[in-house]
């Protein structure tokens, strides 16, 4: 096992992700808000880990930057016979099996740093390959999804690429009704690093699930990169995505007698269409140039008003009541039906020389959470297009405090008692 790794690979990888995106959450205000609105692009990237790591012991970033982590070493002994029993359909396959299956669909080169997991859960093989151009790591990992839900569309579908930049995406259904993914990105969104990471994504009508993962650089971080680009172009990420042995595999995986309860992201979202209430609400002048977002309640668009682009985002985040009069609301400002409502100033989230970032944060007093916030760039990644956003705090608050987003606490007790009376 190499030295960089003294557990799952792709746990660490999950480790590292949150961290990169939950590292920055404290107790200071300005984190908090910030918490706050990029909760939905978080959701995605729950989501994609939970699948990529085999959702052993995911650990979730709340609002607000706490940890919850279900399970792990500490665990209460007891609350293993509590989960349901498992079966396969085909029999076992072991960690050592699926890395010998890997090796002969590479066919040729050096192998070294090999580890891997059998199909009792979530079933990996991870390597370093030398095809004499230089080491890079190639893995598979193996499991199970539900097709059409939205875990297998974000799966299957490509990037915002405002907030996650790649070179190339594809999506394309097969003859056997599989739809599969090619994305050709990075391993770092702002490339501090030159490390590429290009992944296969492949999921069948049966639900299963295969993923193939391959870098330029023989770790997946902290490592110099081997070569310009991971050994295998999109032609042979598909051929190798669309091996049968794989298939085989995740139907070794044990099955679960029962679905597993939903998690925190599961709970309802506003049906509120995001991405046009958001551009139905922008002040006059500003042209959209793209916008994007999901089912989570959050979603963005980029505007510009003739001196430069400006990111514009918001997250609508039902049943936050909790919030209010704890410390990310101290000092704020009561407008009116209990709504409360602060301000914030600060550089953005990624670290970006001269970003400006502006942040509305309200809560509703039936609980309704608005933050909506603009920066002076295109994307959290990218350079300062403008000295400052091209939405104003006075215009942003107006978006925030819009009924377009919900009902008020009148209008929330007009329609009870119009019920009560019909």
């Amino acid at each position: 096992m190499p030295v960089h790794q003294h557990s799952d690979p792709f746990e660490d990888r999950v480790a590292a992700e949150l961290r990169d995106a939950g590292g920055r959450f404290s107790a200071d205000p300005h984190a908090l808000t910030a918490a706050g609105l990029s909760r939905g692009r978080r959701l995605r990237l729950r989501r994609r880990a939970a699948i990529v790591g085999g959702a052993a012991s995911l650990a979730l970033v709340g609002v607000g930057g706490a940890l919850l982590l279900p399970g792990g070493s500490d665990a209460d002994p007891s609350s293993v016979a509590s989960k349901p029993r498992a079966t396969a359909t085909v029999p076992p396959v072991s960690g050592q099996e699926l890395i010998s299956t890997l090796k002969e669909q590479l066919g040729y080169g050096k192998f070294s740093q090999e580890t891997g997991r059998g199909t009792e859960d979530a079933p990996y093989a991870w390597l370093v390959w030398d095809d004499g151009d230089g080491g890079s790591v190639v893995s598979v990992n193996m499991d199970r999804i539900e097709p059409g839900t939205e875990n297998a569309r974000q799966l299957t579908e490509c990037p915002d690429k405002a907030f996650t930049p790649y070179d190339s995406c594809r999506t394309s259904r097969l003859d056997n009704g599989s739809v599969l993914r090619i994305l050709q990105g990075y391993e770092y969104p702002d490339k501090r690093e030159p490390t590429k990471h290009w992944t296969a994504d492949l999921i069948t009508p049966k639900g299963q699930h295969v993923a193939v993962y391959e870098w330029n650089a023989e770790a997946e971080k902290g490592s110099p990169v081997t070569r310009e680009d991971p050994p295998l172009d999109a032609a042979e990420l598909k051929k190798l995505v669309t091996a049968p042995a794989w298939l085989t595999a995740v139907d070794a995986i044990p099955k679960e007698d029962r679905p597993s309860p939903a998690g925190p992201e599961e709970t309802a979202a506003p049906t509120t269409d995001i991405r046009k209430t958001l551009v139905d609400l922008l002040p006059d002048g500003l042209t959209p140039v793209s916008r994007g977002g999901d089912e989570s309640g959050w979603g963005y668009v980029v505007v510009d008003d003739g001196t430069g682009k400006s990111l514009v985002e918001i997250n609508v985040q039902p049943g936050m009541g909790d919030l209010l009069g704890g410390s990310l609301f101290e000092g704020a400002e009561e407008v009116g039906d209990g709504t409360m409502l602060v301000t914030r100033e600060d550089t953005g989230d990624k670290d970006v020389p001269g970003a400006v970032r502006w942040t509305v944060d309200t809560v509703r007093i039936n609980g309704l959470r608005v933050v909506v916030s603009a920066l002076n760039a295109s994307g959290p990644h990218d350079a300062p297009s403008r000295a400052k956003p091209a939405v104003t705090m006075d215009q942003l608050k107006k978006i925030a405090l819009s009924s377009k987003w919900g009902p008020s606490r009148e209008e929330s007790q007009t329609g009870q008692k119009n019920s009560d009376q019909g």
